[in-house]
């Protein structure tokens, strides 16, 4: 793994606008470290697989990027970052063509070992795309998921706000830098510090200050799919930015979801689109799961969330489900006292594992 020392080159190379995640991979292949990488000579750039013309621009505006400073900017806005070789770059990014070689990070990303959905769409959703927006990406949640998207208007929003206001974990990939003042669009600035607040990231490949240009986010839709086991697109017209997402799904071997909507409707035009070129047509979150060969795992991540703390919990527990159970039924089936079921079904509530319905009966919490 890059020291802090070595990791501050890596953002000082991508603060040049053409050295991207190509060449910078072929700078970390050549030299031993990036900071020698910094410290070539034109011939050595030139043997390490760099164009001249590059090296040009690069030489020239060198002269201008200072290393320390950058870093320092990294720190005060509270950014880390993570290059291609770091063991906790997400492993699903990097199976892809072209990954990112450098990553800033704001926030904390999932574990590996979850669920990741992209679920992306128009900026301008519809009543019945809002509406459809707000169920699957819940019902995603509510099964263990982590959902991706791009901070975009719409339905990438809706996505991050559902699974915010669920207590979810979900990652913003920007076409912009992270940094306070570059992010985009400007209108969900307060909604990525809610993503960062509630346990989530936002993230990108371009260094800090680097402004929303058109020709990012392709590369940018590129990140949210190879962060994830599947695109889910809701309503897109036929030449939109998801339907680019899907497009980099399914180059990338990843399974590639769509929502059915009118043929009236031109942002139904995408999706129906993919249905027809042999997307899966979604109409609730078990055509997802089924397709992923998730049921089951969903079940079990749903199980580990309420798991017992103690023998008495564990009785508790194994009477109860999704349909409501009685209090007095918990007392029967479990052979505790009335006085201990009351004390631990309070805690179990407190904790969030059982929710009380009024009448003394009790759910699992989802």
């Amino acid at each position: 793994m890059d020291t802090q020392n070595d990791l501050k080159y890596w953002v000082a190379f991508s603060r040049h606008p053409k050295i991207g995640a190509t060449r910078l991979v072929k700078l970390f292949n050549f030299f031993h470290s990036m900071e020698e990488a910094w410290r070539a000579s034109f011939s050595e750039l030139c043997r390490a697989g760099l164009d001249e013309n590059i090296i040009h621009d690069f030489l020239a505006q060198k002269m201008t990027i200072n290393p320390d400073a950058e870093w320092e900017k990294l720190i005060k806005e509270n950014i880390s970052v993570l290059v291609i070789n770091d063991p906790k770059y997400p492993k699903l990014l990097k199976e892809i063509w072209n990954p990112p070689a450098i990553l800033y990070v704001k926030g904390e990303l999932p574990p590996d070992d979850g669920f990741n959905l992209a679920v992306v769409g128009t900026r301008k959703i519809s009543t019945y795309g809002r509406q459809i927006a707000s169920m699957l990406t819940a019902e995603l949640v509510q099964n263990g998921f982590n959902i991706i998207s791009g901070l975009a208007l719409g339905v990438d929003a809706l996505a991050h706000q559902t699974t915010v206001g669920l207590g979810g974990k979900t990652i913003a990939v920007l076409g912009s830098g992270i940094d306070s003042e570059s992010v985009y669009p400007v209108q969900n600035k307060y909604l990525a510090g809610e993503i960062i607040k509630t346990g989530g990231a936002v993230i990108s490949e371009y260094p800090l200050g680097a402004i929303a240009m058109p020709g990012n986010f392709p590369l940018r839709n590129r990140i949210v799919s190879g962060l994830s086991l599947g695109t889910l697109v809701i309503e897109a017209a036929e030449e939109s930015g998801a339907l680019i997402t899907a497009q980099c799904a399914l180059e990338q071997n990843r399974e590639v979801f769509a929502v059915p909507g009118s043929i009236f409707n031109p942002t139904s035009a995408g999706p129906n689109k993919l249905i027809k070129m042999g997307a899966k047509a979604v109409t609730s979150v078990n055509d997802i799961l089924e397709t992923l060969n998730l049921v089951k795992a969903a079940d079990f991540i749903q199980n580990k969330k309420i798991l017992p703390a103690s023998p008495e919990e564990e009785k508790i527990l194994a009477n109860l489900s999704a349909e409501p159970t009685h209090v007095d039924k918990l007392i029967t089936a479990s052979g505790l006292d009335t006085a201990k079921v009351g004390a631990i079904l309070t805690l179990m509530e407190m904790k969030g594992m059982v929710k009380n319905l009024g009448g003394m009966n009790y759910v699992l919490s989802k």
